[in-house]
């Protein structure tokens, strides 16, 4: 299909700690609970290093299951003919949204102070979409999703 993208936007997850971070913690992590591991064992208690070696295993794993999250990206895409969510991650691309253009609506709720839920809508169905962005972020795509749409109807490209 040949058709022109009036919005084609990947929403990626942000984190805040990079794997060079993530090192330095769990470096920094590893030398504690090695000095704590030592204290305790001269104190006479064998199994605390144990428990601080699981401890620090809970600590990597909550990580890596945080990292593996922060791959799965979120497409929004806008045609003249109608409007995809897609959920990519590793290479599959699975669609979670599929609607004509004409009859697609943009909703954004403001229901609790502190949170803004984007909506697509279509005749009573709805799907939340660009949920791991800022209430700051969501408002300002929200009004782009809206624009492209808008500009898709119309056929006109900017």
């Amino acid at each position: 299909m040949n058709s022109v993208f009036y919005m084609d936007a990947v929403i990626t997850p942000h984190r805040s700690l990079g794997k060079k971070g993530f090192v330095a913690l769990i470096t920094a992590l590893t030398v504690i609970n090695c000095i704590t591991a030592v204290v305790f064992v001269m104190m006479g208690a064998a199994p605390v290093p144990v428990f601080l070696g699981l401890d620090l295993l809970a600590v990597v794993f909550a990580f890596n299951a945080s990292f593996r999250s922060a791959e799965r990206h979120e497409r929004v895409q806008v045609t003249a003919e109608e409007v995809r969510v897609y959920a990519e991650w590793r290479g599959s691309k699975e669609v979670l949204w599929r609607s004509p253009t004409a009859f697609t609506g943009v909703i954004l709720n403001g229901e609790a102070e502190d949170e803004d839920d984007l909506r697509l809508r279509l005749s009573g169905k709805e799907i939340a979409v660009a949920r791991t962005l800022s209430r700051p972020e969501r408002a300002e795509f929200a009004k782009a999703l809206d624009r492209a749409i808008w500009r898709a109807r119309r056929g006109t490209v900017v």
